[in-house]
């Protein structure tokens, strides 16, 4: 079944919903959420998206997260996204400043958050093939090796390049 989005306009209002295949198909403006995963000694999670993924598949990514569907809270996007995508629950998540990303493949204003988590990190099968903790520094010099999400970069980067 495909899934309803909440469809924003351009002051993040939202003003109706939308399949998400109609959502990515027209590119439209919806919200989106990102938790940034770090442990207790300050390493940052990342991990690789499956090649099935609607956009971006394949890539490289250090946030978790995805569409706030219709009638959801951000919030509860949020938490829901994290546990359902690298199975945590339970964390005091931190406030992120918001932000706004647009491509030619997606355009949304993002939620985001960080948080601290010292247990086992369960992938989603359907949407992470890969996992592993990762020093700032060491995710900073990855940024032009390997192909990474550029909304991520984009929103996170700033911040992630900030702690080294």
């Amino acid at each position: 079944m495909d899934e309803m989005v909440a469809i924003l306009d351009e002051d993040n209002h939202v003003t109706g919903s939308a399949p998400r295949s109609v959502m990515r198909r027209d590119n439209l403006r919806h919200s989106a959420t990102g938790v940034l995963v770090r442990n207790p000694i300050g390493d940052i999670y990342v991990h690789r998206r499956t090649p099935t993924k609607d956009v971006y598949p394949g890539r490289y990514d250090f946030a978790a997260g995805g569409v706030v569907a219709a009638g959801e809270e951000p919030f509860h996007a949020v938490v829901r996204e994290l546990d359902e995508e690298l199975g945590i629950s339970g964390v005091e998540l931190t406030r992120l400043p918001e932000g706004d990303y647009a491509d030619d493949h997606t355009r949304y204003h993002a939620y985001l958050y960080s948080c601290v988590w010292d247990g086992p990190v369960r992938h989603q099968p359907e949407e992470v093939e890969w996992g592993a903790w990762m020093s700032p520094a060491d995710l900073v010099a990855k940024f032009d090796e390997w192909s990474f999400m550029p909304d991520t970069v984009g929103l996170l980067g700033p911040y992630v390049r900030s702690l080294v």
